[in-house]
């Protein structure tokens, strides 16, 4: 799958719940992206990791399910065992930074991906704690201004810190997106009860 696709998803799954309905600025947006970041503390701080085995294990059921039963397992072992993770939280701030980039038209087709990451800058990378780690990922979000340099760099930045992350601490954060992305489809609009 290639980051244009990802970003259409994204970005379609966000018109449809909702989320673009007012004309909200760059900085509300990669504000959101933040909060998922630091979601990702909270998780990572209670020690909450996905049990991706213990959620794949009823995929593999062969017992027939009608349609709506599907969905309601998935749902519920979703929440059992992928939601409020680290992992999760992760895939949220991609979804973010995805959508962001099809609301704006950004396109990412030239960006390889999958990311190919440098033993060393993974090395380098490895030695900062988690909450150092989202720090520096931050920090450029913060400081961002459109007069310096495009947006598009700046979702390719991060996108490859997330991804570098995921390598260093072993897990596939592009089917955690996958995973986030269905999860999200099967919501209610505005997820019920949130504002923004």
């Amino acid at each position: 799958m290639n980051l244009n696709k990802l970003r259409d998803k994204a970005y379609q799954c966000a018109v449809a719940h909702g989320w673009h309905e007012e004309n909200l600025s760059d900085e509300h947006f990669l504000c959101l992206v933040i909060s998922e970041l630091m979601e990702a503390v909270e998780a990572d701080r209670k020690g909450k990791h996905a049990k991706v085995a213990m959620f794949k294990e009823w995929q593999g059921n062969s017992i027939p399910l009608t349609e709506e039963t599907r969905i309601s397992r998935f749902v519920e072992e979703f929440e059992a065992f992928i939601k409020g993770t680290v992992e999760e939280e992760l895939s949220d701030a991609c979804i973010r930074l995805l959508d962001l980039a099809g609301l704006r038209g950004i396109s990412l087709a030239s960006v390889p991906f999958p990311f190919h990451h440098r033993k060393e800058y993974k090395e380098e990378r490895s030695k900062l704690t988690f909450t150092e780690w989202v720090y520096d990922v931050i920090r450029p979000i913060v400081r961002y201004n459109k007069d310096n340099y495009p947006i598009g760099y700046l979702f390719i930045g991060v996108l490859q810190e997330l991804f570098c992350k995921a390598e260093i601490m072993g897990f596939d954060l592009l089917w955690h997106i996958e995973q986030k992305m269905k999860y999200n489809e099967l919501r209610p609009y505005k997820h019920g009860d949130k504002s923004y």
